[in-house]
């Protein structure tokens, strides 16, 4: 037991490093090729941060467990949907701007796309044949997102980067970040491994519901990434790309993420099992946001401690339903 604790610490530990890491090295790569903020904003820090519940995703959909990535993906889509969002509230220390077209029409991606894997899955099981549409889904995204690249101009800067003004300097940087990346993606790999090795171990162990491992520890663990991201853009007061990678995030991960699971193994949730509250709470998550985005344009400070509630709502319904199962 020991052993698959110490597994689960490090593999965790690894998981969220290597994360963090390749959206440091991301970050250096859009500076050298001046890309622009809404490329990196609601696409490539959208990818970037679902990497880790993707490789969560193969792995445990190659073992024959792919629940685990189903509650991976719902936990993490609330997460984004609640605490992220009201933690970049409150770091701004003002509103969270969302008057940018680009943000309105997204905004309403978000709430369908995030909802389609739960329409999906009202038969018990995401086929393979939803999984084909899932990615589908994922195509027209991205086709309508590029179609939109005119609506930000800006190239993209970040504030935790420094300034290479030598030439042949910001090009040695470049090619780090680029085997940074493929590093980074390795030990994704690995960490993949044994996060699902040692959550299945303990959900047998203990008797815990393997939707609840993914739910509730995987789901705030993955998120990290895009709270590491928030935290840097919030400093930099730039409401714009803080809402284009959580809606970017959330559109990945019910699209391009499961869609591949649903590919290599069928997901199948009967209907009185834990992920009847994650689906409910997911649904009222993606309303609010919708809704406080909607309505002001905006997202206050007192709607961030509305949907701080929210998933504190979310954690204790799942902890009380999960325990009277158990």
């Amino acid at each position: 037991m020991i052993m698959y604790l110490a597994l689960f610490l490090f593999s965790g530990f690894l998981l969220l490093w290597s994360a963090n890491w390749l959206v440091g090295s991301v970050i250096h790569i859009a500076r050298y090729l001046h890309w622009r903020e809404f490329v990196i904003a609601f696409f490539v820090m959208a990818t970037v941060s679902s990497l880790p519940n993707l490789f969560v995703g193969i792995t445990s959909a190659l073992q024959g467990i792919p629940e685990l990535s189903f509650g991976d993906i719902v936990g993490n889509s609330v997460v984004d949907l609640t605490l992220v969002a009201a933690l970049a509230t409150l770091l701004l220390g003002k509103k969270l701007e969302a008057d940018s077209p680009l943000i309105q029409k997204s905004a309403l991606f978000t709430l369908a796309i995030a909802l389609l894997p739960l329409l999906l899955i009202l038969d018990k099981e995401l086929s393979r044949g939803d999984g084909v549409a899932l990615l589908l889904a994922f195509a027209f995204y991205s086709i309508w997102l590029f179609s939109k690249r005119k609506e930000y101009g800006a190239t993209f800067n970040h504030p935790n980067t420094t300034q290479v003004q030598d030439h042949f300097s910001r090009f040695r940087v470049f090619l780090q970040s680029i085997g940074k990346v493929v590093i980074g993606i390795l030990l994704l790999l690995g960490a993949a491994q044994g996060v699902v090795a040692s959550s299945l171990f303990f959900a047998n162990e203990f008797q815990i519901p393997l939707a609840m491992v993914g739910i509730i520890v995987l789901g705030l663990g993955s998120a990290l990434p895009e709270i590491y991201f928030t935290i840097a853009s919030a400093r930099k007061g730039n409401s714009k790309i803080i809402l284009g990678d959580l809606m970017g995030t959330v559109i990945v991960m019910a699209t391009l993420v499961l869609g591949v699971v649903a590919l290599i193994e069928p997901i199948r949730v009967p209907h009185f099992s834990s992920f009847a509250i994650a689906r409910f709470f997911l649904l009222i998550s993606a309303f609010f946001f919708f809704v406080f985005l909607r309505s002001g344009r905006k997202i206050s400070k007192r709607e961030g401690i509305y949907l701080i509630l929210l998933y504190i709502a979310f954690i204790l319904a799942e902890l009380f339903y999960n325990g009277r199962l158990t």
